[in-house]
């Protein structure tokens, strides 16, 4: 499902304005209709995040861009809590802007993506705060489909509790 609304957002929205739609995260936002935050490159490589609006006239989808910043002038990404699964997250431009994510793993799907582009086109210093640092390092992560990875990694881990609780002590 994602992959055709990725395909549709690139098509109807991204390419007629000449960007590359790289990463997009569901969010909670203002309406009823559903939101999007979306990381695109244009062609003069100006990395954008975009607050896009979706909604339906008759039978057909149409996409809105509510708000665009820049990525070079992203100067933290806050997690809110690194050790608990929530999907809060907050981005420092000029001022500091609160989303809620989907799930916690969008959130840091999100977050590697722009941690990624950035590094790219940047090479600039992003603070990233109250992020569990082995789902955000690419390093530690095998695919940059990192979503597969962190369930694997968390299933992994609830299983190894499971065990444990499992054996006796001596």
């Amino acid at each position: 499902m994602s992959s055709l609304l990725k395909e549709d957002l690139e098509k109807k929205l991204f390419k007629l304005e000449g960007h590359k739609l790289y990463e997009f995260i569901e969010i909670e936002y203002s309406g009823k209709e559903r939101h999007y935050l979306c990381v695109s490159v244009p062609k003069n490589r100006e990395v954008q995040i975009s607050v896009v609006k979706h909604y339906r006239i008759s039978l057909d989808d149409k996409y809105e861009k509510l708000k665009t910043w820049l990525l070079k002038d992203l100067e933290m990404i806050d997690g809110k809590e690194a050790d608990a699964d929530n999907s809060y997250f907050d981005m420092q431009f000029d001022k500091i802007c609160t989303f809620e994510a989907y799930s916690c793993a969008s959130k840091y799907s999100f977050t590697r993506c722009l941690i990624n582009l950035n590094k790219t086109y940047y090479k600039k210093e992003i603070k990233i705060v109250n992020f569990d640092d082995t789902y955000i390092d690419d390093g530690m992560l095998e695919s940059n489909k990192g979503d597969c990875m962190v369930l694997l990694r968390v299933c992994f881990y609830a299983f190894n509790l499971v065990c444990l609780s499992l054996c006796p002590v001596p």
